[in-house]
């Protein structure tokens, strides 16, 4: 009956009120959950109800819908464990960085002090499983999770072994407590359950927490050190709540597993690409970046420097728009950014000389050169006679498809973004379009030797016009190794881009046939 109950409980609830209620004065949040977590599985033990866990279940609902709206920390954190990926740069860069660190490390991990833990924000400490699963990958944090397994079972094992009730609750109690620490903050680091801010036991730097652990694990070693007394007498009933216990703290390390591989494995590939993934500008940092070459192996971006020293230069700064820029703080345009893989040597590499440099060095192998089928000679004087006009010219060869001129003005010099860079950006005469590809004009009386070439007028049926400009791919967007813009549809004003009105000219010259565009040559 409740009225039983009340008077065990009511000392232990004042002297965890009060605790709560400093730790919520503090904002130390993360603790106040232990707390709570805490004290409600020993309750459980100690009654074998499971209205305990309900009735807790549902207070730290309630708490928490409350923490929400009184508190901006609280906030804070639910919002970015719910979606990160609204502020990767604000209020979710913990998180995201943790993410990209578990993607990182993938199945087998940068190893022994390599990779970037340290990107991290407190990898020493909060966020110490990232840095573990950066450096040892998946294969390491399944170690982990198993020894935290084991512990559990071994901590409850000694519970249930225990020569008297208090030994038997203290036991349980300290192996609840670690156990559920860790899996808050395992879960925090994996975006499985919101941040807390607690350490992982016996794993994260120094303090009155790794302390605690270690008095915990003592206390625990002195109740499993009595062998010649008898375990206390333990009711069929009474070895129910130790069983759910044990349980659901281990699902939640198999949970954790699964949330893991998760990252690591699936998403992970989509995270190391994030354009804030800082782990890319400090691998073009060591790393020889491939360069971007002209038709005739002339270069137009190329890496120079020392492994730790490396820079991106670029030789020909009016092809920026198109060839784009490659940059730790402005991240990837052109096409630096859509020839990357290869350019970085994640591909174009064997598999295997991909692997042994990620477990040697935590790195990709050196970047492929790519040629491209521009003509600096021709891009040179379209260049020329483009001037200072703003504009685009596009040269393909109507056969094959080859762009060998796409210029695009205004344009800009990469080689001094770092300073430029913000003001670029908001250039009203916006330097960094590719006009060529992205700028949709209104085609006016461009199309007219095509309705000449198909035999119609000005005046045909609109169906007609409407089959011819589809046929020469004004309402196709081109397949290009470069963003492009939207084409336009068939129900509004007629806009087309440079790119589009020379593909269609080419089939003039090639048997009616539109012929695919092509930038890139060879690897």
């Amino acid at each position: 009956p409740l009225a039983s109950w009340l008077p065990l409980l009511a000392p232990t609830l004042a002297v965890t009120g009060l605790a709560l209620l400093l730790l919520l004065v503090q904002r130390d949040l993360g603790t106040a959950s232990i707390f709570i977590v805490l004290y409600t599985l020993v309750l459980y033990i100690a009654s074998g109800r499971k209205r305990v866990l309900l009735i807790s279940l549902a207070g730290l609902g309630l708490a928490g819908l409350a923490g929400y709206f009184l508190f901006d920390v609280v906030r804070l954190r639910v919002d970015a464990w719910l979606n990160p990926w609204l502020d990767p740069s604000g209020r979710s860069y913990q998180i995201v960085q943790s993410l990209m660190a578990v993607a990182n490390g993938g199945i087998g991990g940068r190893g022994p002090g390599m990779g970037s833990p340290g990107l991290v924000p407190i990898s020493i400490s909060d966020f110490i499983f990232s840095a573990i699963s950066e450096e040892s990958g998946l294969v390491g944090t399944i170690g982990l999770f198993a020894l935290l397994g084991l512990f559990l079972a071994r901590g409850m094992s000694v519970a249930l072994r225990a020569s008297d009730s208090f030994r038997r609750l203290l036991a349980a109690g300290l192996t609840a407590y670690l156990g559920a620490q860790s899996l808050l903050i395992i879960g925090g680091n994996l975006r499985l359950l919101p941040l807390t801010g607690v350490t992982l036991p016996f794993v994260s730097y120094g303090g009155s927490s790794l302390l605690t652990s270690y008095l915990s694990l003592l206390l625990l070693l002195l109740i499993s050190s009595q062998p010649e007394e008898e375990p206390a007498p333990l009711p069929r009933h009474s070895l129910s709540p130790y069983l759910v216990v044990t349980g659901l703290l281990g699902l939640g390390l198999v949970a954790a597993s699964l949330v893991n591989g998760w990252w690591a494995v699936w998403r992970g590939p989509d995270l190391l690409a994030r354009t804030d993934n800082a782990r890319r500008a400090i691998s073009d940092r060591y790393v020889q970046r491939g360069g971007l070459l002209d038709r005739n192996s002339t270069p137009i971006n190329l890496t120079q420097g020392e492994s730790g020293s490396y820079i991106r230069l670029y030789q020909y700064p009016d092809l920026a728009p198109i060839a784009g820029y490659t940059n730790p703080i402005y991240g990837q345009a052109g096409l630096e950014a859509s020839l990357d893989p290869y350019l970085r040597g994640l591909q174009g590499n064997p598999a295997l000389r991909i692997w042994w440099d990620h477990l040697l060095y935590g790195q990709p192998p050196p970047g492929l050169d790519v040629r491209l089928t521009i003509d600096l000679d021709l891009q040179r004087k379209a260049d020329a006679l483009l001037g200072e006009h703003a504009g685009a010219l596009v040269l393909l060869n109507a056969q094959s498809g080859e762009i060998l001129v796409m210029a695009s003005h205004p344009t800009y010099d990469p080689n001094k973004l770092d300073e430029e860079g913000d003001s670029l950006a908001h250039d009203p005469r916006a330097p960094l379009l590719d006009r060529a590809a992205q700028g949709l004009y209104p085609a006016g009386t461009a199309p007219t030797p095509f309705l000449f070439a198909a035999g119609l007028s000005e005046n045909a049926p609109h169906n007609d016009l409407i089959q011819l400009y589809d046929a020469l791919g004004f309402y196709t967007t081109p397949e290009l190794r470069l963003p492009v813009a939207a084409a336009s549809t068939a129900s509004g004003e007629l806009r087309v881009s440079p790119l589009q009105m020379a593909l269609a000219a080419a089939a003039l010259n090639n048997q009616g046939i539109l012929p695919a565009p092509r930038l890139a040559l060879a690897v």
